[in-house]
């Protein structure tokens, strides 16, 4: 395994030599931002008690605030928007003005008031300019107030969930994973600027819970230089802080619903304007934790619990620290199937995982922010086989993973006139520790022999091929000599792996954002230095321009980056490991043991964005990425074991378009379409693969999906008691299914899972009794799986899918249901799948197996909040 300490001080010096030739010129762009200034009349003598509203009119963003005995007045953490201030005093005519906060440096403002005499009232309104940004990327920005009535089922994976039903172009998979634009898994997250980069799933990690989220951007266009890793979807996630906050204000809430589901939420915020402290706590039980492989919950029961801390300590005017603390445990059982279910299976999993991210930051001057984040993450999972192993069929597996990063990021940054730019560095160090064990405990999936009629020889005795023609039988063509030893119906052990490993990575980046005039220039270059099992540098241009229509409240950009992917952490080191002997080739039979290679891509994008009026905004993107090593995912039989692997190349393509309104008298809606094509080239380059036939030319990857949309439409109404409601419409039209390419591979399934996809021939349908094992009949399918017509299914052009889905939630509530001032009662009730329509995430899937949507199930819950 390469070393890297010494490279690593290379980069080290090297950073130090571009702070020094900045003049320390720079500041940072962290995931929020502040506003402060002075209000004053026509004398300059100061206002006190002035009403400073900051408002964004399309995510909804809207903090208020007054002007102390000085006539200063400062608001904190805001996401970096453009924003609408509006001002007013008894006795003045109120001031109206827009800031766009692109950066950690705090906007000043002066703002002189004129003498009216009598108050005046101004309603606060967008206008056409307003609504759009000259950003050179796509991305989507949601408020927490718009995030909190999307009706979504409660689960451990929110934030995951908001992301599929805010974002164009990210596609829903099971148990809250994800598809971000023809890409398996190549999504981050940067929780108050730090980068977190490992899967975020149930069933991988525990994530923060959405109560402690004020704000979410997603890039789906091209990333700043300073984003690197996975960069298909990148999550900028501000969270709540307590800073400001004279008086404990929070809420708490209890839930109750559909399968046994209970949950609290407490939030609770306090400070000052030194000092401030916000703490989230969650926790959920339920019958129904995962999204399993039959419509009806079998054996799926779990439990989560979560703590988010946030620290915030204004030391003067120029320094500041945070501390983000986050705690998280996750119990599970793995759902089952009904033959499952009749033969015993007891298969659990607990996930723990915890966060420590301080941070410090130094304001030079106006323009000048200088900022250091620290971080260690680390994610402890632990899968359970049934106590009895003969249980768990037609293998047993146990595994115990351990994922640890640690690192800093720091950077400076310099935002004034017409430059916004940013230098920085950021060093990570991955620990990586797999330990499973694997059995058969099915005698016929590696028989030694095979009788005349090609049936499995089920005799325990015989271990050794040779022997097979002294009991009149054959030797087993495709025997996999190196598993007998752990055929568990042969008398054989556990197989045991164990290993340890860790990854480096350094990066250094600069960015630049230059406006002048309409255009905005996105410069940026990134340093990418990789070194795990494998090592590669790569040096990675960012660059892109927005051009901005005055007289038709128009925007147009496009953009160019070059990435580095890096693998999947997820089981690592067993994908790339061949091992003593050859453990992957001798033992699990794989023709491919490659060490996975970092990937190189190139990616373009072009979009434009459109205001029409005061009351709509169209923003659409077209992208192209191209990329040698191109990840997924594959697994070891048929255990959860899965790991990483990469094929030679791939090409996506595809568009993503949102459509969007501002509040319009308490009416706000937004559609997020998408369409991607996801296109892989053989072979197979990287980790470990079985197939003794390896496939050949072009095909589409199981995350590829022609088409998807999510309609969300939210209804304010009764103001004084804070009464709204919300809808979703989701459609998809079907991930890639190539498990089954035509109706005679159906006739070979078993008659669970006939039952699953609705086999049905003529007018009968598959039942778990009976199963369909011929038909003449024309008229014949499935109700969840598109089966093609015999002859027609093509890897690439006409592969088979899943069918599509309508899904529809709704939800509606009060915010303040006794129409009181400070301390508020509410409720809220929400309907996921309001048709109880059943279908399938996906069937019989390579990385994931079969997952079915969830049934229609209500929530009910009830809050106060102070």
């Amino acid at each position: 395994m390469p070393t890297s300490c010494s490279r690593t001080s290379v980069f080290v010096a090297i950073f130090v030599l571009m702070l020094a030739s900045t003049a320390l010129n720079a500041q940072s762009l962290g995931a929020s931002g502040s506003i402060q200034g002075k209000v004053v009349d026509a004398s300059g003598a100061v206002i006190p008690n002035a009403s400073v509203d900051v408002h964004n009119p399309v995510t909804g963003f809207q903090r208020t605030t007054t002007t102390d005995a000085t006539g200063s007045f400062v608001v904190r953490n805001l996401p970096q928007n453009p924003y609408h201030i509006f001002v007013k005093a008894e006795g003045f005519a109120a001031q109206q003005h827009d800031v766009d906060v692109r950066s950690g440096v705090p906007i000043d403002l002066a703002i002189t008031m004129k003498v009216t005499g009598a108050n005046t009232t101004v309603e606060v309104e967008s206008n056409g300019g307003s609504l759009l940004e000259s950003d050179p990327s796509a991305h989507t920005d949601v408020d927490e107030k718009v995030m909190s009535r999307i009706p979504m089922e409660n689960t451990a994976s929110g934030l995951s969930q908001l992301i599929t039903l805010s974002s164009p172009g990210v596609v829903a998979d099971s148990n809250g994973f994800f598809h971000p634009l023809g890409d398996h898994a190549q999504a981050s997250f940067s929780i108050d600027n730090q980068p977190i980069g490992d899967q975020q799933s149930r069933v991988y990690s525990n994530q923060i819970a959405p109560s402690a989220i004020q704000s979410l951007e997603l890039i789906t266009g091209v990333s700043p230089a300073e984003y690197g890793d996975k960069t298909s979807l990148i999550a900028v996630a501000t969270t709540k802080s307590g800073l400001g906050l004279t008086r404990p204000t929070g809420s708490v809430s209890f839930d109750y619903g559909s399968f046994g589901s209970a949950g609290t939420t407490l939030n609770l915020g306090v400070g000052n304007a030194k000092f401030g402290n916000f703490i989230s706590v969650n926790g959920l039980q339920t019958g129904r934790f995962l999204d399993g492989p039959e419509f009806q919950p079998l054996h799926d029961r779990g439990n989560s619990e979560n703590a988010f801390d946030r620290l915030d300590y204004q030391i003067s005017a120029a320094d500041s620290l945070h501390l983000n603390l986050f705690a998280a445990r996750s119990w599970f059982q793995i759902p089952n199937t009904f033959d499952q279910q009749a033969s015993g299976q007891d298969q659990r999993q607990q996930i723990k995982t915890f966060d420590i991210a301080p941070g410090w930051t130094h304001l030079f001057n106006a323009a000048t922010l200088f900022t250091v984040n620290a971080f260690v993450r680390q994610d402890r999972l632990q899968y359970y086989s049934s106590s009895n192993l003969f249980s768990d069929q037609p293998e047993t597996a146990g595994q115990g993973r351990r994922l640890t990063n640690s690192g800093l990021k720091t950077d400076i940054s310099y935002a004034k006139g017409h430059h916004n730019f940013k230098a920085g560095f950021q060093y990570s160090h991955t620990a990586l520790s797999e330990n499973f064990r694997f059995g058969i405990t099915d005698p016929t999936i590696n028989p030694v022999c095979l009788d005349n009629a090609g049936a499995a020889v089920t005799d325990p005795t015989i271990t050794d091929p040779n022997t097979c023609a002294a009991g009149g039988f054959s030797a087993n063509p495709n025997l996999q000599v190196g598993l007998v030893p752990f055929d568990l119906t042969r008398n054989g052990q556990l197989f045991q792996f164990k290993d340890n490993g860790s990854i480096d990575q350094q990066a250094l980046y600069v960015q630049d954002n230059v406006t002048i005039g309409p255009w905005t220039w996105m410069l940026g270059v990134r340093g990418d230095h990789y070194a795990g099992l494998t090592e590669k540098y790569a040096l990675n241009p960012r660059v892109g321009f927005s051009y901005h229509l005055g007289k038709t409240n128009t925007v147009l950009r496009g953009s160019y980056a070059r990435t580095l992917e890096t693998p999947y952490n997820e089981n690592l080191l067993f994908s790339s490991a061949t091992g003593s002997g050859g453990l992957a080739a001798n033992i699990f039979g794989a023709t491919v043991t490659a060490p996975l290679q970092p990937g190189i891509r190139n990616q373009f994008n072009a979009g434009f964005e459109q205001a029409l009026g005061k009351f709509l905004v169209i923003d659409g993107d077209y992208f192209w990425k191209y990329t040698h090593n191109a990840y997924d995912f594959n697994v070891l039989g048929d255990t959860p074991i899965a790991f990483p692997i990469a094929w030679n190349k791939s090409k996506l393509d595809g568009f993503s378009i949102r459509v969007s309104t501002p509040d319009i008298h308490g009416f706000r809606a937004y559609t997020s379409i998408g369409h991607t094509r996801a296109r892989y080239f053989n072979p197979e380059v990287g980790g470990l693969f079985f197939d003794n036939n390896p496939p050949t030319g072009v095909f589409r990857i199981d995350h590829d999906q022609a088409f998807q949309q999510t309609t969300n439409i939210q209804y304010s109404f009764l103001k004084k008691m804070g009464g709204f409601a919300s809808f979703t419409w989701r459609y998809d039209s079907g991930l890639v299914n190539g498990s089954v390419p035509d109706y005679a591979t159906a006739l070979s399934l078993t008659a669970d899972q006939q039952s699953a996809i609705g086999l049905f021939c003529g007018n009968v349908f598959a039942t778990l009794a009976t199963p369909i094992t011929s038909c003449s009949d024309p008229n014949r399918g499935a109700t969840r799986i598109n089966i093609l017509p015999d002859g027609t299914e093509n890897d690439d052009k006409n592969p088979p899918r899943i069918a599509p889905r309508h899904l529809f939630d709704m939800g509606m509530g009060f915010d303040n249901l006794f129409r009181t001032d400070h301390y508020k009662w509410n409720a809220k009730l929400s309907v996921v799948n309001l048709t109880n329509k059943s279908a399938l995430y996906n069937f019989l899937s390579t990385f994931s197996g079969t997952h079915f949507v969830t049934p229609r199930s209500y929530q009910a819950s009830i809050g106060f909040t102070f």
